[in-house]
């Protein structure tokens, strides 16, 4: 296995009870995969807590305690470290591994992998949990390596915290992960100049401690919530709203908007009226509102009206939740910079030259997100059948089947990756996770060496994930489709169809068989 983040620890719990020989390579030296790496000031979950930590164990329930409705970071690394103890599984964990190369031997089945640290393994089956977030994206900028003063990634943050006491820092990129670092340093530093890509719709998280009561009502109902959560399509405990905001009059819209703007999380998403991600009227009265809270909170009429979004409504993108940061900008050391309007041309030793001058720094924080869905999958040195590099197989986009699994590639997975359901990550990873174990239990059971996905089976599987567009909210110019890396194909990454449909076909293909892979090995049919 590749990974020890939230799904691959799964997957190696999974492994380790069914009694597989296992061992996993982690680049990193601690457990927790993107809990592991984004370590910058106030990141944090925006899932319940108790909604993103694992199901499986009704004791690991009942003896973790999360103390806030959405977790820091801190916190979340501890309990990833605190699975893997509990369940010994740090003994099958290599760390400081880096893969970059796994290469496929068609005579004997088997899979060579080797990582930078010298590393090298041969297995039959290879699974690469390496996640969605894994790999940062920096925009190539004229300069940047001649920057003098410090300069960090929010996704390669250092373990020692860094220390912005009257620094002049400038933060490049507004998305979930910029969000949160700006009201989180702003009384800290000289000043804070945020370099804005796009606007997007911030609305508070309303993060909240769990209290004694909360905490015993969730160790008293964990079967009704594992279920629930097991079934729920969007992952959550959250209730579907059946409401239609085109039924109800403008009044009654209004104060259920405030309501939305005062709940917690996603639930401005999931618990809204259900037609507001496809009524063009509802959607934009509700960005009205907000855009009306953005004016009554930002004090400066000009910076306000640069952080309300004219491209897109809630939804288009991937929604970041804050605490504090259109407030931060009424702080006099806090300024906005609007990059289409004033573009960075290049950097120089001592700050970021723009068009409309040149500002200098100490410190620079990029922002600016991540190669997503196949950008970890496709630097792992991939090499399947005829040493087919991965990354040019999917040149053109990912080809998987359910997410899991591409035709040339026998007995690789890739659970959590590309093509998987729209909603809180660890639950749909988790039954991604769950299938493919269910897979090599299949091949285990059945004397099967190798097992592979029929062609037919991805090109179906890829054919339905890019052609249903119109069942998602989210536009091309969202990271869900690659948009934000120069060169890279622009091709849908995640499953527009839903949990729910993914869930139907994995019981369809248990239910035969397995029917959709070739399969070869002692007990395989005659011309698998």
């Amino acid at each position: 296995m590749i990974g020890s983040g939230v799904t691959g620890i799964y997957q190696l719990h999974l492994a380790r009870e069914a009694g597989l020989s296992v061992k996993v390579l982690e680049a990193g030296s601690g457990v927790g995969g993107v809990w592991y790496w984004n370590r910058y000031p106030e990141a944090r979950f925006d899932s319940e807590s108790y909604s993103y930590g694992y199901l499986f164990s009704k004791e690991l329930w009942e003896e973790w305690e999360w103390s806030e409705q959405y977790a820091g970071q801190p916190e979340i690394e501890r309990y990833f470290n605190y699975v893997v103890d509990r369940f010994d599984l740090r003994k099958d964990i290599v760390f400081n591994a880096k893969v970059n190369s796994a290469v496929y031997d068609e005579p004997t089945g088997t899979w060579t992998v080797t990582a930078e640290n010298g590393t090298t393994l041969r297995t039959h089956f290879l699974v690469a949990a390496t996640g969605n977030l894994s790999v940062p994206f920096i925009p190539a900028i004229e300069g940047r390596g001649l920057f003098r003063g410090e300069q960090h990634h929010t996704s390669r943050w250092p373990k020692q915290p860094i220390d912005f006491t009257g620094k002049r820092v400038a933060l490049i990129g507004t998305g979930s992960s910029g969000v949160q670092v700006v009201p989180a340093i702003a009384d800290e530093v000289a000043s804070l100049t945020v370099y804005q890509m796009k606007a997007d719709w911030v609305t508070p998280l309303n993060n909240r401690p769990i209290t004694p009561d909360e905490q015993a009502r969730l160790k008293a109902d964990f079967e009704q919530i594992r279920d629930t959560l097991a079934g729920s399509p969007s992952g959550f405990l959250h209730a579907i709203n059946p409401a239609s905001g085109a039924d109800v009059s403008p009044e009654e819209r209004q104060a259920f908007y405030e309501k939305m703007w005062n709940s917690p999380g996603f639930t401005k998403l999931t618990e809204h009226y259900r037609d507001m991600t496809y009524n063009p009227e509802i959607n934009s009265e509700w960005c009205a509102f907000m855009a009306g809270k953005i004016r009554s909170i930002v004090e400066d009429p000009e910076t306000a009206k640069k952080l309300i979004p004219r491209d897109g409504g809630y939804g288009a993108r991937r929604p970041p939740f804050g605490t504090g940061y259109y407030e931060a900008y009424n702080k006099p050391n806090v300024s906005l910079v609007s990059l289409p309007e004033e573009p960075i041309i290049r950097f120089t030793e001592t700050g970021v030259e723009t068009s409309q001058g040149l500002r200098e720094f100490d410190i620079v924080i990029w922002g600016t997100g991540y190669d997503f869905g196949t950008g970890a999958l496709n630097r792992l040195g991939v090499r399947g059948r005829q040493g087919l590099p991965l990354e040019e197989y999917w040149a053109d986009g990912p080809r998987t089947y359910l997410g899991v699994a591409t035709a040339g590639f026998p007995n690789f997975f890739f659970p959590g990756g590309p093509h998987g359901a729209l909603g809180n990550n660890p639950r749909y990873a988790g039954d991604q996770a769950e299938f493919t174990h269910r897979v090599l239990m299949y091949a285990r059971d059945h004397g099967h060496d190798v097992i592979e996905v029929k062609e037919s089976a991805e090109k179906e599987w890829t054919d339905l994930m890019n052609s249903s567009d119109n069942l998602s909210i989210f536009q091309k110019a969202s990271y869900f489709y690659g948009s934000n890396i120069p060169g890279k194909a622009v091709s849908q990454l995640l499953n527009p169809t839903g949990r729910w449909k993914l869930q139907e076909l994995i019981r369809e293909v248990e239910g035969n068989a397995f029917n959709t892979f070739h399969l070869s090995g002692a007990d395989a049919p005659a011309g698998a």
